[in-house]
């Protein structure tokens, strides 16, 4: 059988991946990749060409992005539980809405306030994700009903979007709403959250 790799450094947004390869519970290998030469190596910019973390491959098959990652590998192994079932039309609506959600006006509201990048006044519609006080106000909307963004079953959304909550309320870039704090508890406490977290913390301990 081919071997599933994971590209990663315990600095990056391959901890997102790195969850979701300890949730689905198949074998995997970790390669860790420091910045700068490393991940513009010949080798592994035939992997991913833009030589970023995480990326991870099975045989000649590589999926780059970490919501990708996430929905691909939910995917591959149906047996983990991590995708909504296809008969279940509005747990597989959510699933696939929050995840782009996450990937798209999440991602680039957070990273244009951590930049200090505004948007110019009546210039809202221009972008994707509006202004960032209403990024905020939807994904609070969607996770405080709960247990989890799709009802009552975690998935690999919850990964995607549960991660980027969490990196928003360490670094400032999400207020901290008691919905957003309750969902994240929840989702942290995951045997496979911890798992992950516990072989990145080890790895940075090893970092000189």
């Amino acid at each position: 059988m081919d071997e599933l790799v994971l590209y990663t450094n315990p600095q990056s947004r391959g901890r997102i991946a790195h969850w979701m390869v300890e949730e689905v519970g198949q074998p995997y290998r970790t390669v860790w990749l420091d910045y700068g030469p490393p991940m513009k190596s010949p080798d592994y910019l035939a992997v991913n060409p833009m030589g970023k973390v995480p990326a991870v491959k099975l045989g000649p098959v590589v999926v780059t992005e970490a919501a990708a990652i996430c929905a691909w590998l939910a995917d591959r192994v149906p047996e983990a539980g991590l995708l909504p079932p296809a008969d279940d039309s509005a747990a597989r609506a959510a699933y696939f809405r929050w995840m782009f959600f996450a990937a798209g006006p999440l991602e680039a509201s957070v990273s244009a306030r951590s930049l200090g990048w505004q948007v110019p006044e009546g210039k809202s519609s221009m972008v994707g994700f509006g202004s960032h006080g209403e990024v905020i106000d939807a994904l609070e909307r969607a996770v405080a009903p709960g247990p989890y963004i799709c009802g009552e079953q975690f998935t690999a959304a919850d990964v995607y979007v549960g991660s980027q909550i969490g990196w928003g309320l360490m670094f400032g870039t999400v207020e901290k709403r008691p919905a957003f704090e309750a969902y994240f508890a929840r989702i942290a406490a995951r045997p496979a959250a911890q798992r992950a977290n516990q072989i990145n913390e080890e790895r940075l301990k090893q970092t000189p």
